[in-house]
């Protein structure tokens, strides 16, 4: 791993980001077949090709004032005085390459197409379920046939147009305010000055709340394939939904009526924040979206080292390709990256190096429409993966800031990052020997100690295969300072303004960071696939299934006792303390007792080690969400980007004390339901760590 090379990768991500390519686009197969040509190239045992027909979803033509997406302020006689920018302009000759036709305008992909008009316009700050529940207990404000305007950050975009759809708006505009992406700093200057989000700069996405092509969910998109009736499809907005900047933004807030919102509710600009209602001076808002949903090609890229002596085993490592613009963070300086990882595989390929397991290169296209191109492939593909997967490597933004690194996992993969990042030198050798040691000055768990590994949710593409297999899975990035910068994100986020400017000047000038990245995929892939017992920890799910429980039981012990579910609690809490016993014995037997010579033994453990992430999943899902099949992490309900402990239990319980009547009964009911399904996944996953020769109950 050594041999990555900083200078290769800015190389492949000025080339990578010179045009724009969306998903669906001519520039994206472009790319995709650039990436096979290189891979063999490199020297791949072999690198394919795999289309899928997908529903996507394009905004309408920016070049006329008739077919554009826009939102627009009426006055009194219905004439037009303000009008938000079709499309986000250049920001003088240093972006100049923004100014090219190919660059889709602002959008939120599938929303609702509608125009609407509303005397009413309410501001719900981020829009999350809180956010609409303090609206209506605190300040008595009902949104239902309203506009509303909120805030990007927090949780997922699509998740806020479910919100203001569940509590009745007819539509909503959201907005990127400076609080959430801009410096405090009086002295920080926009983009292309600094790395600062600019007046005119717009965050694109999705709000499409499944996974894999909408028309064919639970299966792959083939050409055989079933497609659902657009009509039909419960996942895609009911109401039209557009981003505009801030600059936008302001006319509209300006022109809000109402009392002043809480602190914790104001943004960052000049203004003052109110709740809203009627519009002063007998305005109007008038919204208008004119996407266009199309079936398109989209492409993956999968590659493969074949193992020598395990080829039927395989370490995933995977990026996905397409942006939404030229992408220069999100996903090209990922793309770059593992292009640099795949070049010096390669090289140890052509000198007839062969790992124990295989390796898979997976590029992914159209996951920002909703993880297209990887749900399709694990769908089709999903008998042998659940049979071979032993884990997947996520790398989709490669460096958003050079200063720590973040690593989100499941627990079976600790002990794995850990050793990797002992072995990696740190991008800043005068200040850390490895990046282990910098990851835990900066990012340190204060109950273990260790350099803190969050929880995966959803939002890229390990989703599928942890979700609908169970396969133990990695994310990991370099970010910011969250101590220094309380932002949502890094501030060019999906905005047109993401170009490698900005990644070459200010997120990475060196692409030491980038490289630091690469090498830590290939030496995760690398250990995985050499080590001849799989380094996994089932001692470390003991761990995190006994500190999510005493969380858990911290938080709802109380109300769980008052309704006479004591008993149910205790034995959650008795499968953990199983779960821990057969953990600690199969860990010990690992280390005292294994032949490693005896291959029948060590395929035997190692193939309890690749399973059990699977004993944790369940193939009903959870309630009301099939595609999420893991019992302990799952994304939130009510913001798919963060991962919930013990996502059916969390769920069921959340606001039961404000139900009432039947609703409140049924809710109960899945209560009781959800600790049963938990407490046997986790009693089930314990048998399958026992001695081999023992079936059935203790």
């Amino acid at each position: 791993m050594d041999q990555i090379d900083p200078e290769n990768i800015r190389k492949y991500l000025k080339n990578l980001t010179t045009d724009p390519h969306v998903a669906g686009t001519p520039e994206q197969k472009q790319n995709a077949e650039l990436l096979q040509v290189l891979w063999k190239e490199y020297g791949l045992d072999d690198a394919k090709l795999v289309p899928y027909k997908v529903l996507l979803d394009y905004p309408g033509n920016k070049s006329s004032n008739d077919t554009a997406n826009k939102a627009q302020i009426l006055n009194s006689a219905g004439v037009v005085t303000y009008q938000t920018q079709l499309q986000e302009p250049p920001l003088g000759n240093e972006s100049k390459e923004i100014d090219d036709p190919r660059t889709l305008p602002p959008f939120n992909a599938y929303s609702k197409n509608g125009t609407l008009e509303s005397d009413q316009l309410i501001y719900v700050n981020y829009a999350r379920i809180e956010d609409f529940i303090y609206l209506e207990r605190n300040a008595s404000i009902n949104v239902t046939g309203k506009l509303v305007i909120a805030r990007y950050g927090k949780i997922f975009r699509g998740d806020k147009v479910r919100h203001a759809e569940m509590y009745g708006a007819i539509g909503i505009l959201i907005y990127s305010d400076p609080k959430d992406y801009y410096a405090a700093d009086d002295n920080a200057k926009p983009f292309p000055h600094s790395w600062w989000l600019p007046e005119t700069g717009v965050q694109r996405g999705t709000t499409f709340l499944g996974d894999g092509d909408p028309q064919t969910p639970n299966y792959p998109s083939t050409d055989y394939a079933f497609r659902e009736h657009i009509d039909k499809l419960t996942t895609l907005p009911n109401i039209p939904a557009h981003p505009i900047s801030y600059k936008d933004a302001q006319p509209f807030l300006r022109a809000m009526s109402g009392d002043k919102v809480p602190v914790g509710w104001r943004g960052g600009m000049n203004l003052t924040y109110r709740y809203g209602g009627n519009l002063t001076y007998n305005q109007r808002v008038k919204l208008v979206v004119k996407n266009e949903r199309i079936e398109k090609m989209a492409y993956n890229v999968i590659g493969i080292i074949r193992g020598e002596i395990e080829p039927d085993r395989y370490v995933l490592v995977g990026n996905h390709r397409d942006a939404w613009a030229f992408g220069a963070v999100d996903p090209t300086s990922g793309t770059a990256t593992l292009l640099e990882l795949i070049r010096v595989f390669g090289q140890l390929r052509k000198n007839n190096w062969k790992p124990r397991r295989s390796i898979v290169f997976c590029s992914w296209g159209a996951e920002e429409y909703g993880l297209i191109g990887s749900t399709e492939w694990v769908e089709e593909n999903i008998k042998n993966l659940a049979d071979r997967a032993v884990a997947y490597i996520n790398v989709d933004i490669a460096v958003e800031y050079h200063y720590v690194l973040h690593i989100s996992a499941t627990p079976l993969l600790h002990s794995t990052i850990l050793e990797a990042t002992k072995r990696v030198p740190d991008p800043e050798p005068d200040m850390f020997k490895n990046v282990y040691e910098s990851w835990k000055a900066r990012s340190k768990n204060p109950t273990t100690g260790r350099p803190k590994i969050g929880n995966l949710g959803s939002g890229s593409d390990y989703a599928p295969f942890l979700q609908i297999i169970g396969v133990p899975a990695i994310d990991m990035s370099y970010t910011f300072n969250e101590n220094r910068w309380e932002i949502s994100s890094y501030p060019l986020y999906h905005s047109v303004y993401e170009t490698f400017k900005l990644v070459e000047e200010y997120i990475d000038p060196t692409f030491k960071w980038h490289a630091t990245i690469g090498k830590l995929a290939g030496e995760m892939a690398r250990y995985l696939a050499e080590q001849v017992v799989l380094p996994m920890n089932v001692s470390a799910y003991a761990e995190a299934l006994t500190d999510m429980f005493g969380k858990f039981k911290a938080t709802n012990q109380q109300i769980l006792e008052a309704n006479n579910l004591t008993e149910r609690l205790g034995h959650l809490e008795e499968a953990i303390a199983n779960f821990t016993e057969k953990a600690s014995a199969f860990q010990k037997a690992l280390g005292e007792d294994l032949d490693k010579l005896d291959p029948y033994a060590v395929r035997r453990v190692n193939d309890q080690l690749m399973y059990l992430e699977r004993a944790f999943t369940d193939p009903k899902g959870l309630p009301g969400r099939p595609f999420f099949r893991h019992i302990i992490y799952a994304p939130s309900s009510s913001n798919s980007y963060a991962s919930a402990g013990f996502p059916g239990l969390t769920d069921a319980l959340f606001e039961i004390d404000q139900k009432t009547g039947a609703e409140k009964d049924a809710a109960w009911e899945l209560v009781e339901r959800q600790l049963a399904i938990t407490t046997f996944t986790i009693q089930s996953a314990s048998s399958t760590l026992k001695p081999v020769e023992s079936v059935g109950r203790d």
